[in-house]
């Protein structure tokens, strides 16, 4: 899929059921960032606030690297957005955003507690000029608590909310998961906060604060370890590939050093596993028929089974559990998704132009609405390139005044 509907000037008209609404963005690196980028894949003006020259960090993360520096993670987390430089160590920068407030629904900061009261920007003073602004608030720890000015990252967030722990194989210590997921996962929620504040509106008229921390964000989806570790006593291990007690459920390896994923712990469906093996028998054997017997006898199953898949190539088997519907996955990398026919007929990844990398891959925009989807209009931009679009257009200031701004550094000169 490539990007259409673009107007004259390159940058596609924006669709999708948030096109009604203005974001702020005044975070930085991941967190505050992806909760923006969720918010403009749907159709939302998200206005990046960045500072003068040096930008968000996130421009020169990441691989594949431009002779200025841009690495290939900012047009991603970036895209759709618009990008505008303010010093907001300045009191005229921080009243551009007081400016820009009077004309938003929702501003994100994901810079630590008592930040933005330091620059006079908490919601208390912001709400006097918008009654109906939401502020998403990212941060490691939340806006109350002992621990809330403090720093906070991903890593910190992740450790504290359980999810390091459990990760990992059980041999090693504790693992990362591969990407920054407390990043993620605390934008996301700060998205759907902001959604939901933005329907409390509807009927008060009212914005309000979304407290969105990294640590919660992790803690939300772990399932029920408190609760097992508060009735029972019970503290969850690191399992790596498994999960204890439910079998078959596990990677397996086939030919070519690669390895498949395969979950048939329903006794159905082991059966029909057991008819793929071309051992039927192992369905009835007491050792196997039920859950509770594989769950006990998972190693020894595992084994079985890992022996079995190893004599054929990914290709083979996955033909022959699909026949039997047993329920397998191939383990992913890029390359393998950019040849699997459904990423393809879904579009799960499409191709974005850009000035500078020329078109290249991302992933599309998720989830999929049947009426209003969202899509991706333009990768992430050039630091400054839309300050005239918003300080002139938008907030009126004159020629002179946004040139005599840039003169003193409060803006940037882009």
């Amino acid at each position: 899929m490539t990007i259409s509907d673009r107007t004259d000037s390159g940058q596609a008209f924006a669709k999708g059921p948030l096109t009604d609404l203005r974001v702020i963005e005044m975070g930085q690196l991941l967190a505050g960032p992806f909760c923006g980028q969720l918010l403009a894949d749907f159709g939302a003006e998200v206005i990046k606030v960045e500072p003068p020259v040096m930008g968000d960090p996130m421009r020169v993360w990441g691989r594949g690297k431009l002779e200025d520096g841009q690495g290939l993670w900012w047009p991603v987390v970036a895209r759709n957005k618009k990008s505008i430089e303010v010093n907001l160590r300045e009191a005229e920068g921080q009243q551009i955003i007081r400016d820009l407030v009077a004309k938003s629904d929702i501003l994100i900061e994901n810079f630590r507690a008592g930040t933005m009261e330091k620059w006079g920007l908490g919601y208390e003073e912001l709400a006097k000029i918008n009654p109906g602004l939401i502020m998403i608030r990212v941060s490691g720890y939340g806006q109350t608590g002992p621990y809330s000015h403090k720093a906070g990252y991903a890593a910190i967030g992740e450790a504290m909310g359980g999810l390091r722990y459990v990760v990992g194989d059980p041999a090693n210590p504790p693992s990362r998961t591969g990407i920054s997921l407390g990043d993620t996962l605390a934008g996301t929620f700060g998205c759907i906060g902001g959604l939901m504040a933005l329907h409390a509106r509807e009927q008060t008229g009212r914005g309000q604060v979304v407290d969105s921390a990294i640590y919660e964000s992790v803690l939300a989806v772990m399932e029920n370890l408190v609760t097992e570790y508060d009735k029972a006593g019970y503290i969850r291990e690191r399992t790596g590939a498994i999960l204890p007690n439910i079998a078959p459920s596990n990677i397996y390896p086939v030919k070519g050093g690669l390895f498949v994923l395969i979950a048939a712990n329903q006794d159905t469906v082991f059966s029909r596993l057991a008819e793929a093996m071309g051992r039927p028998e192992l369905a009835s054997d007491p050792r196997y028929a039920t859950h509770t017997a594989r769950g006990e006898r998972q190693a020894e199953l595992d084994a079985l089974i890992g022996e079995w898949t190893a004599t054929m190539d990914r290709e083979e088997l996955g033909k022959l559990l699909d026949e039997h519907s047993v329920p397998r996955g191939d383990i992913y990398r890029a390359p393998e998704m950019l040849e699997d026919a459904h990423f393809k007929a879904r579009q799960a990844i499409i191709d974005v132009p850009h000035p500078a990398f020329g078109s290249f891959k991302m992933q599309n925009v998720f989830p999929k609405l049947s009426q209003t989807p969202g899509q991706v209009n333009w990768a992430g931009p050039a630091l400054g390139q839309h300050n005239r679009e918003v300080f002139e257009d938008l907030l009126g200031y004159s020629v002179e005044s946004v040139a005599d701004l840039a003169q003193r550094k409060v803006i940037g000169a882009a």
